[in-house]
């Protein structure tokens, strides 16, 4: 796990601050929950905000070949793959810690990314960050979609110890 930006605070504590794990990805519905948070739960309360990110390990899979023997990737291609993915990690984080920057009340802001089942990371790093509130946006899936897919936020409604958001977008059709 990497975890960079603030010090541990205890969630025990009665004069610290609330603690809100927000799950962010490439999607712009995570950043509207970003931005939904930062408005309607942190201007509210003394908060710290984590932004946790859940990155894919690239998966050796096997794929068919012209002449129909298949092959399986090369350990290169897997280490370029993952090395894309942390750069994508780093690209997402970025992008969501200047949106907590550019908000007007100072906000503490602490990131944690790791590898993993996205489902398993934000319920892992909430009970990790002994987090008051998950925020997570929707995408939005439909039936099919969810079926194939799963759910990230209906996982963490159900699994996760502390109560969870979960944000759609203004005009969506969920």
């Amino acid at each position: 796990m990497e975890v960079a930006g603030g010090g541990v605070v205890s969630a025990s504590s009665s004069s610290s601050p609330r603690r809100v794990v927000v799950a962010v990805d490439e999607s712009e519905e995570s950043m509207h929950a970003l931005s939904w948070c930062l408005s309607n739960v942190v201007s509210a309360a003394k908060a710290a905000v984590v932004l946790v990110h859940a990155r894919s390990p690239p998966r050796p899979f096997y794929y068919p070949a012209v002449d129909g023997a298949g092959c399986l990737l090369t350990q290169q291609v897997m280490d370029s793959m993952d090395q894309y993915m942390a750069s994508a990690a780093d690209t997402v984080v970025t992008k969501a810690k200047s949106l907590c920057t550019a908000f007007p009340n100072q906000v503490r802001v602490e990131t944690c990314v790791e590898k993993g089942d996205p489902r398993d990371v934000i319920c892992g790093a909430a009970e990790k960050a002994g987090a008051d509130m998950v925020v997570m946006g929707s995408h939005g899936y439909g039936f099919l979609q969810r079926a194939l897919l799963g759910s990230v936020s209906n996982h963490c409604v159900r699994n996760c110890k502390c109560p969870v958001v979960v944000v759609k977008r203004p005009g969506s059709k969920q």
